[in-house]
């Protein structure tokens, strides 16, 4: 996975949560090596619920700095948010986030939110007991804030949906073997371009596979 994400030079990688199975300084200290082999500077971290139990989010804040950020790369503003609960599976983002979330995404430029647990609900998750305590809050936030892109992680399922031209693009999984149904390893390919001087942005979503194919989900216009 290191060896295909360093062929494609990106801008920037966003991981989505679960860097770890029980959150133990061990198990961060050989995530900090892996993720460190990723050679691109721009990288953005949200923790898990997994990284969240022992009190694993301490050694989050120690390797990785903030688990609440907002943060800009020329035109795209990446804000981030740990929606994780100490040894709770559920996620909860939070009425006390919404007001620095809303000034975070109050530019014009591309706009990103990161978290781990999903904002709407995703086939073959089961029971929807996986979906945000306070998820149609978020969403009506981040709606709100024409938000372009929504990056979420939690049950290894890779899924896309587009609403009101945001995209919600679900994470699989790519060095777990904890995978659902017939769905593999993969990680998500986003591009994202400028269209014209109107401000539209081209945006393709696609899926990398652990020999290098790639498979388009979706291609749209905002």
């Amino acid at each position: 996975m290191v060896d295909s994400i360093n062929r494609l030079e990106p801008n920037l990688v966003v991981i989505t949560g679960d860097l770890t199975e029980n959150g133990f300084s061990a198990e961060y200290d050989g995530v900090k090596g892996f993720i460190d082999r990723i050679e691109c500077k721009n990288k953005i971290l949200v923790p898990g619920n997994h990284d969240s139990k022992n009190a694993g989010y301490v050694h989050f804040e120690d390797l990785f700095t903030d688990r609440y950020f907002s943060r800009n790369f020329e035109d795209v503003t990446v804000v981030g948010a740990d929606s994780s609960q100490p040894d709770l599976d559920e996620g909860h983002l939070g009425r006390e986030n919404y007001g620095w979330i809303k000034e975070a995404f109050s530019g014009e430029n591309f706009k990103v939110f990161a978290m781990h647990h999903h904002l709407v609900p995703i086939p073959l998750a089961g029971r929807e007991n996986t979906v945000l305590v306070d998820a149609g809050d978020v969403l009506e936030l981040l709606n709100r804030c024409k938000v372009n892109l929504v990056l979420c992680g939690h049950c290894h399922i890779p899924w896309v949906w587009n609403l009101n031209n945001m995209l919600v693009v679900n994470a699989g999984t790519f060095c777990s073997s904890k995978t659902r149904g017939k769905t593999t390893q993969c990680y998500n390919l986003i591009q994202a371009d400028k269209e014209n001087s109107n401000g539209n942005w081209k945006v393709r979503v696609s899926r990398v596979f652990s020999k290098g194919d790639r498979e388009l989900v979706t291609e749209t216009v905002m």
